[in-house]
């Protein structure tokens, strides 16, 4: 065995890839890094999967789901009135205004913080539910596949069915002039 033919086996040999493991350390593997990253997002899935499989259908949960609309329409409605009571008493709607001035600064801003707490807290709310209903989607994929794929074995033996060999003219005729 030569120079050329030691060092080849050198890099080589053994089972081993020496320009492929030193290529490695600089630049990852792209088929190992996406099963790295299919593996954690099958397990990010699972655990989503895990965390939100159980509804929440208690009393408790409904009333403070229904406590939870009623701020919105409530502020819109009573925006809208404030517009009806300044049309139909100038005067009252007038010396109500003049006490909400008296309202110092920081209470403003901490019925802002209050209220913009409240509906981002509700939008998030809001965001988990709709993923939980995906997590559900997902979860049910694999039984949507297996009724369409039973659908489709029905639709195929129907096809199979309406065209029986016998309906075929020109086999019919070759039978006939085989059975002589």
């Amino acid at each position: 065995m030569g120079l050329i033919g030691s060092v080849l086996a050198a890099l080589f040999g053994g089972g081993r890839n020496v320009v492929a493991e030193t290529a490695q350390v600089f630049m990852p593997n792209a088929e190992a890094e996406a099963l790295r990253e299919s593996a954690d997002k099958n397990a990010a899935l699972r655990q989503f999967g895990r965390e939100f499989s159980q509804p929440r259908q208690g009393f408790f949960d409904r009333v403070i789901d229904a406590l939870n609309r009623l701020p919105r329409p409530m502020l819109a409605f009573g925006t809208l009135g404030l517009f009806v009571a300044a049309m139909v008493d100038p005067i009252w709607f007038a010396a109500r205004m003049q006490g909400v001035a008296l309202i110092p600064e920081p209470l403003w801003w901490l019925m802002g913080a209050i209220v913009s707490f409240y509906f981002g807290a509700r939008a998030q709310a809001k965001g988990q539910e709709f993923q939980r209903s995906i997590a559900e989607t997902v979860g049910r994929a694999a039984e949507v596949t297996r009724n369409i794929a039973a659908l489709q074995a029905l639709d195929a033996g129907a096809a199979m069915a309406q065209t029986a060999p016998d309906d075929n003219p020109a086999l019919a005729d070759w039978r006939a002039a085989q059975n002589g």
